[in-house]
């Protein structure tokens, strides 16, 4: 369907979710690498987490989209070879496609005075500590901090090395790009390399761009993600500089890659992307991680769904409302529930400490398609038992036998 320059609220809906992902057809069978890349390619990269009351961050778009896939998938693309994504900082820490190692060179080069306090003054003022740190790993690597700080000098002259220093050296490593993540361990920590050692040889030696450019480049990525969207939305998807994404988006603007249009009850001018699709409409049920790139800024999901979430993980639990790791319940284009969960692995339960109905959702339709999806989600995560709410305005029994 042709996309209009004035969009009525329930248009930019579709178009957002369209754009994301949610009305490709599902998997006629398993999914498979191309499903896997078809999602990459429509959210542009994914947000990592350490959290796991539930499942890994990075693992719940791909589930969300595609349904119960095998995660060793989503791996052989991050860690495996011909590795297709490396991790950086792109939105918060994540997992982007190699191809786009170019366009984020500048924040790389940046690292003297971009990168977090920590790291800028172990730059600063231990530049011999940073400097044996990528010896060890261009000799011993791959290898995690633990591994480099068990062997780190220590009380050297008035050093001081330890392993948070050593984990600092790494960091600041990484923002600059002279190492990069080899794998994650056990435990989930990174396991450093020497960038030449893990991105591919053709992605290392494609010009760098220049930032005017990799904003561009970038800029695109988001607007194609998004569909539609303000002007700090398009900025945020990478954390991009403000001067810089603004004169990004009037280029593109004027290369006909972006076209400014006006969303009914939006403040903010929009701008939609060329290839941007306007379904007639979005259908399934879906969870929504807290770090899913559909909601990652909260005021626009708040604009396009009249729904208000916050992550409560960092608030203390007797000020929490909904619970610690909820996840909104997408029903087609409308957000009808929302759900705290907790993946009691010993057990084999998928627990649920919380479910909340959302107004003028029906509580009966709404509890019985949450508890479908519920029993799904429990079948993909390897547990055999749904348990009923321990709280809330929304009630469904346990369910076993899950899918």
């Amino acid at each position: 369907m042709a996309v209009p320059e004035f969009l009525s609220l329930a248009q930019a809906r579709r178009i957002a979710l369209a754009a994301q992902g949610f009305a490709d057809p599902a998997p006629a069978g398993p999914p498979t690498m191309r499903h896997v890349r078809r999602v990459l390619a429509r959210t542009g990269l994914l947000q990592m987490d350490s959290v796991n009351v539930l499942q890994r961050a990075h693992y719940l778009p791909l589930y969300s989209r595609l349904g119960p896939y095998p995660t060793g998938l989503l791996d052989r693309a991050a860690y495996g070879r011909p590795r297709e994504l490396f991790e950086y900082w792109g939105h918060e820490a994540s997992l982007i496609p190699v191809a786009l190692h170019p366009a984020l060179r500048w924040r790389m080069a940046a690292a003297s005075t971009d990168s977090w306090g920590g790291m800028r003054r172990i730059a600063d003022e231990q530049p011999e500590l940073v400097a044996w740190v990528l010896d060890e790993v261009r000799v011993n690597g791959p290898l995690t901090a633990a591994e480099i700080e068990h062997d780190a000098p220590r009380e050297t002259g008035n050093w001081g090395w330890n392993w948070s220093a050593v984990k600092r050296a790494l960091e600041y490593l990484f923002w600059s790009g002279e190492v990069a993540a080899a794998t994650r361990n056990g435990n989930f920590g990174r396991v450093y390399d020497l960038a030449e050692r893990v991105l591919p040889a053709e992605v290392l030696a494609a010009p760098t761009l220049a930032p005017a450019e990799a904003y561009r480049e970038l800029v695109a990525v988001s607007a194609r993600a998004l569909g539609v969207a303000a002007e700090f939305e398009l900025r945020d998807y990478f954390r991009l500089p403000v001067a810089g994404a603004r004169t990004a988006i009037a280029e593109l603007v004027e290369a006909g890659v972006l076209r400014p249009v006006t969303v009914r009850g939006w403040r903010q001018p929009a701008y939609l992307h060329a290839e941007a699709k306007l379904p007639r409409w979005v259908r399934g049920d879906r969870l929504i991680s807290p770090f899913d790139p559909l909601i990652w800024e909260r005021a626009r999901t708040e604009r396009l769904f009249d729904f208000t979430y916050r992550i409560e993980i960092y608030v203390p639990a007797p000020r929490r409302v909904f619970g610690y790791y909820v996840l909104p319940f997408l029903q087609g284009e409308r957000f009808t529930a929302r759900v705290d969960l907790k993946a009691d692995r010993k057990a084999g339960v998928l627990r649920v400490p919380a479910a909340w109905l959302e107004p003028g959702a029906d509580p009966g339709e709404t509890a019985e398609a949450l508890a479908v999806e519920l029993s799904r989600l429990a079948g993909w995560l390897g547990l055999s038992e749904v348990s009923p709410p321990e709280r809330g305005d929304l009630q469904f029994k346990s369910v076993t036998g899950v899918r």
